[in-house]
């Protein structure tokens, strides 16, 4: 099976590779509205499809008035 990495502050997933980030970042029982995801430096939406090998990092989304 071929994944893709997740990582959350100190934590680690590996998920399967095809999902898209959406599908992922729910199975790992996260709210998608709170984080946004990085692949490469650069933000990706979350329809993007999860590559094997992909390293996605997830980071909290702050806003304020």
């Amino acid at each position: 099976m071929s994944t893709a990495t997740i990582h959350l502050h100190d934590q680690t997933w590996q998920v399967r590779s095809g999902m898209t980030v959406r599908d992922a970042i729910i199975k790992l029982d996260l709210d998608p509205q709170t984080v946004l995801a990085v692949r490469n430096k650069k933000l990706i939406n979350e329809e993007t499809l999860l590559e094997a090998g992909d390293e996605i990092r997830l980071v909290n989304v702050i806003s304020g008035g």
